[in-house]
């Protein structure tokens, strides 16, 4: 009498790929963790915005920026000047979500997550997704700020500069981010980005109104990624038209960048 000896399973050696390519609130919830511990992050993301409008912005909270006399309804400077510290932390939110990348791929965590059936590019949109949750809170508590400290705006004009200022921002300079996280390794990535917003908040007219500088900044500030988001964001305070060349140099920068993240990403998943 035979017998036969039991046929072993057969082990599949592929990888099953999880829903939605790996995205999870957990997932999610652990970087936003990761974040927040971060004191110099919050620092100069959430409290730094704050403490500039308290500087600056506060002491003109009854100068009228327009011709409407802020006691009449009109927007004040320091409100103004709220929006523009508020769009400030989103933009710094956004950049170092992106450069953290560079840390990431120096200390060897990005190489192991793509042996992992997680899609790198859920990785990326959850890194984006709580950029800029950590964006809104630097928003939020800079408005909360103002409207504290007596800063009088229309709902309309809370909501619209808010989102404005906030999903534009984090939208073109996320992708700022993560183009520099996969060109440059380590913390230098987060280091030229952080100089980088600075020097690009300063010739878009972010902390200085165009109008008080040389002409030729002027010219040279209207072909930078902070001008159009910035004058989208003030526009309903100054009660100015809309120019569609703000529209128009914010699309152009977001595909400049979308482009340059899409082309390192992939050189850099090809070392793999």
């Amino acid at each position: 009498m035979t017998t036969t000896a039991p046929t072993a399973d057969r082990v599949s050696l592929e990888r099953r790929v999880p829903p939605l390519g790996g995205f999870s609130l957990t997932y999610l919830g652990i970087e936003l963790k990761r974040k927040l511990r971060g004191r110099r992050i919050l620092l100069f993301i959430v409290a730094f915005p704050i403490v500039m409008f308290v500087i600056i912005g506060l002491p003109l909270r009854d100068q009228p920026l327009t011709a409407t006399p802020v006691s009449q309804g009109g927007p004040s400077v320091a409100a103004y000047i709220m929006v523009s510290m508020a769009m400030y932390g989103a933009m710094m939110s956004a950049t170092q979500t992106g450069a953290a990348i560079g840390i990431e791929r120096a200390q060897g965590w990005s190489r192991q997550l793509r042996l992992t059936p997680l899609n790198p590019l859920v990785n990326v949109v959850v890194k984006t997704i709580a950029g800029m949750l950590l964006g809104f809170v630097a928003v939020v508590g800079t408005y909360i700020t103002g409207a504290i400290s007596g800063v009088q705006l229309t709902p309309a004009q809370w909501i619209a500069t808010g989102l404005a200022g906030w999903l534009l921002a984090s939208a073109v300079f996320t992708t700022l981010g993560l183009m520099m996280g996969y060109l440059v390794p380590g913390e230098g990535a987060a280091q030229i980005t952080s100089l980088a917003i600075v020097l690009l908040s300063f010739l878009g007219g972010l902390f200085t109104p165009l109008s008080s500088m040389p002409d030729f900044v002027q010219v040279i500030a209207r072909f930078t990624p902070v001008y159009g988001i910035s004058q989208i964001a003030r526009a309903p305070l100054t009660g100015a038209g809309v120019d569609p060349l703000w529209f128009v140099n914010t699309v152009v920068w977001l595909a400049i960048f979308v482009a340059g993240a899409a082309w390192a990403f992939r050189r850099d998943t090809k070392r793999v």
